[in-house]
């Protein structure tokens, strides 16, 4: 009875000491998540990558301009502030930090700023638009002319137009 007892012992012991994580495990895990990051993209892959990228991109007046469309409501504002083709400079997920980079914009440069909330690409943020526009044509014009024109820092690295559905 008593070697039964030292013997469930030793052998629940040897079950918990082996259900540790210890750093030899962690860095196998780390090392195999490596591995993984550092394959290569084959060819057919970055071509579909390329594609998804161009998918939004549109030729106005002779222009590239990202446009992407997508179903937005007004966070701050009236509905009629947001018209159909909006300006896009900022992009957050926190409403915060979406009304003081608005606040900012109205303060500094002057623009009649409008936060608009809606999914794209997956991803539910909230949008800082500096303007709003109903033709895409003069919506391109102004984001050709935007960075010659603004005294405010632009956070997106290239401003895009949203057009609302």
């Amino acid at each position: 009875m008593k070697h039964s007892y030292l013997l469930t012992i030793a052998l629940l012991a040897v079950l918990l000491s082996a259900c540790h994580s210890n750093e030899a495990n962690y860095k196998a895990a780390y090392d195999k998540a490596r591995e993984k990051k550092t394959e290569v993209i084959d060819d057919e892959f970055a071509a579909l990558i390329k594609a998804e990228k161009r998918r939004d991109l549109e030729v106005v007046n002779g222009d590239t301009v990202r446009v992407v469309r997508a179903y937005t409501n007004v966070t701050d504002g009236q509905q009629s502030d947001a018209l159909r083709y909006n300006v896009v400079v900022g992009q957050f997920k926190q409403l915060f930090n979406a009304r003081t980079y608005r606040d900012r914009l109205k303060s500094e440069g002057g623009y009649p700023s409008v936060l608009l909330y809606g999914t794209v690409e997956r991803d539910k943020k909230y949008f800082v638009v500096i303007k709003s526009f109903s033709e895409l044509d003069v919506a391109a014009a102004f984001l050709k002319n935007l960075g010659r024109q603004s005294t405010v820092k632009i956070l997106e690295p290239e401003p895009w137009i949203l057009e609302r559905l």
